[in-house]
């Protein structure tokens, strides 16, 4: 019995000396902790207040959608950054060597996606540089179609089949790239085999004059129409009317049908080949 008693004596002075002791450590505890939560919102809300302010001013100023987006994205990631090693210095950690692994990091990221930051880069070389904006007509990274989205890391382009095809940034940057739409209108070729018995100036004059019916042919330049080439068949013609690129393919076809109506009604006849046979008397 005086042992039990003295057992609990000594463990209710220790727990007592014990939480005496551990008052004031969990009271600084707590208060670090309410400091840092209250230093992550605070800092939150900068964050926040700093990057709209950065988007609004940069809308202003009539920059490219996407680049404001990259530029917002990029900021908040530094700042959230800046925001954690500062809790971490407010809690006594070393943050000099937690920036060397962040550093370490970011270099061993880099080299795991060096192909997802070449196409970032070339991305922000697109919406700087503006070979192109979103509907325009090109042929980039071997697609020709409609730019439905120029992305951070890749750009959608529709074809005239209405496929979408996602095209690699640096592929396109790194390519050759033919804008259709920068000009106000692109040459329609097309050709025109006529028989050899058919006066070729007066099939050049009448095209000329037809051409210029067709819907969105525009009458400056006017339409080319030349001799290209010789055949069995007779002289061909190069057809070449002029139009905006939204109109290429309505054109294009209607000239077919024009050349087929226009020849027929003048009574051109059909080419054909012609053979001569000689007999010659030995």
């Amino acid at each position: 019995m005086q042992y039990s008693r003295f057992f609990r004596t000594l463990c209710s002075t220790d727990f007592q000396q014990l939480l005496t002791n551990s008052i004031p450590i969990l009271t600084a505890v707590g208060l670090k902790i309410l400091g840092a939560i209250a230093l992550w919102l605070i800092g939150r809300w900068l964050i926040s207040l700093s990057t709209n302010l950065l988007g609004r001013t940069l809308r202003r100023q009539k920059i490219e959608e996407t680049l404001i987006q990259w530029l917002i994205a990029s900021v908040g990631v530094a700042l959230n950054i800046a925001l954690v090693v500062a809790i971490l210095g407010y809690f006594g950690v070393e943050t000099t060597t937690f920036a060397a692994l962040i550093a370490a990091a970011g270099i061993a990221i880099g080299a795991a996606w060096a192909g997802l930051l070449s196409n970032f880069a070339a991305g922000v070389f697109l919406v700087i540089l503006r070979p192109f904006k979103v509907g325009d007509f090109v042929q980039a990274g071997g697609i020709t179609g409609t730019v439905h989205e120029i992305g951070l890391f890749a750009t959608t382009i529709i074809s005239p089949d209405n496929v979408s095809t996602f095209v690699g940034n640096n592929k396109i940057f790194g390519d050759t790239i033919q804008n259709y739409s920068t000009n106000p209108f692109r040459r329609v070729d097309r050709t025109a085999q006529i028989n050899g018995s058919v006066d070729a100036n007066a099939a050049i004059a009448l095209l000329k004059q037809k051409l210029l019916t067709i819907p969105n042919v525009v009458p400056n330049p006017a339409p080319d129409v030349e001799i290209l080439d010789f055949n069995l068949l007779g002289p061909v013609l190069a057809v070449r009317p002029y139009t905006h690129t939204d109109h290429y393919w309505q054109v294009y076809f209607d000239t077919n049908k024009l050349l087929r109506e226009s020849f027929g009604a003048a009574g051109y006849p059909a080419p054909e080949q012609q053979i001569a046979i000689r007999q010659l008397n030995s």
